[in-house]
């Protein structure tokens, strides 16, 4: 055997081995996502037997049941299964937005925050909450509420064009300076947030906590239908920024040589993330670090080509967020804790892992 025919087969087995990495991650992260479904349909005040939550659901999808008004029917299909769903596609939104923000800048530690979506979207939430309900709850009831969603979604959409404008120049965006305006529009948005949880009532203050500190809960068909219009389309089309991303991570220069679109890849990358991230908020509140867990759990078991870390991503932070909302539901039964505050004490440490990796030289990037 020739060199050139021992190094041909020994980048067939890479590659062969590299595959059934993929297809071994793939596998895991598809069972994880059912059983820990499965587990959060079953789990809770009435805790029903996975064989008979399996038969519900089964009935469900054929759209008929032997008894429709069946207490565990009803707390399945009616309760559950459109929060787990919302906890799916919330969970794979924000990890996905995670890794594309990550292969954005160049940095294994970035976070969808980095673009203020996440800051405006909690100032509009509190402009609604405190100047809403003051201003205009005598003349139009509950509408202040009933317009949360809506507005927290306008406001992080609208922070996100505020820095991608400050950002380009003469067509060209300039990451470090989008960096930095998302730093000073976030520490702004901060500031008059806590602001207006100073001028507001206790009733107003308490509201406001309870949503930046993210919860599921309340999850119906009506708001899991508005949410998937507009978080289902972004993550069917993330994956096909996989090959920019890719070659961006050898520097804008040399993506651009290799032929590919530079500054359409880091437009279209900002307004799938803003999209994507501004809906998940409106609909649950701030959820924090699972952008940066699930994309890093997949990155070291296949890798940073993000044609596989894109829809691998989806899968585990869709299963990190049901895991972590079921873990919330249970924990302190009857009692509820915000999902938020257990998706940051996991991901807290695990960042400040990472960290650790970096500082020491082991990181894998």
């Amino acid at each position: 055997m020739t060199a050139i025919e021992a190094d041909v087969a020994s980048l067939a087995r890479l590659v062969s081995r590299y595959r059934r990495r993929v297809a071994l991650a793939t596998g895991l992260g598809v069972c994880l996502c059912t059983a820990l479904a499965l587990i959060a349909l079953g789990e809770g005040a009435v805790s029903i037997p996975p064989q008979q939550v399996a038969a519900i659901l089964w009935e469900f999808v054929l759209g008929w049941t032997s008894s429709p008004q069946d207490r565990e029917t009803l707390v399945v299909t009616g309760i559950r299964l459109p929060r787990v769903l919302l906890g799916l596609e919330i969970g794979a939104a924000l990890a996905v937005s995670g890794a594309l923000m990550q292969g954005l800048f160049r940095n294994p530690l970035a976070d969808p925050g980095l673009i203020g979506v996440s800051s405006g979207a909690a100032f509009a939430a509190a402009v609604t909450l405190v100047l809403g309900d003051r201003f205009l709850g005598d003349t139009v009831g509950k509408l202040p509420f009933a317009i949360l969603p809506a507005s927290a979604f306008c406001g992080g959409v609208a922070a996100t064009l505020v820095i991608y404008t400050i950002a380009t120049r003469q067509g060209r965006t300039s990451m470090a300076t989008m960096l930095l305006a998302g730093l000073a529009l976030g520490a702004l948005a901060g500031a008059a947030t806590g602001l207006l949880s100073y001028v507001s009532d206790d009733k107003q203050l308490r509201d406001l906590t309870f949503w930046s500190l993210g919860n599921l809960n309340g999850g119906t068909w009506s708001k899991l239908g508005a949410v998937s219009f507009i978080t289902l389309p972004l993550l069917c089309a993330a994956p096909f920024l996989g090959r920019g991303l890719n070659a961006l991570s050898f520097g804008e220069a040399e993506a651009f040589h290799l032929g590919f679109r530079v500054e359409w890849i880091k437009a279209a990358t900002i307004f799938l993330v803003a999209l994507a991230v501004g809906a998940s908020v409106a609909s649950a509140g701030l959820i924090g670090f699972i952008g940066i867990v699930a994309p890093h759990i997949v990155r070291l078991a296949v890798g940073a080509d993000h044609r596989v870390l894109l829809p691998l991503s989806a899968l585990f932070g869709a299963a990190l967020l049901v895991g972590a909302d079921t873990l919330a539901r249970t924990l302190l039964a009857p009692a509820e804790l915000p999902v938020g505050i257990l998706t940051a004490l996991l991901g807290a440490p695990f960042f400040l892992w990472l960290l650790l990796r970096r500082a020491n030289g082991s990181f894998v990037a």
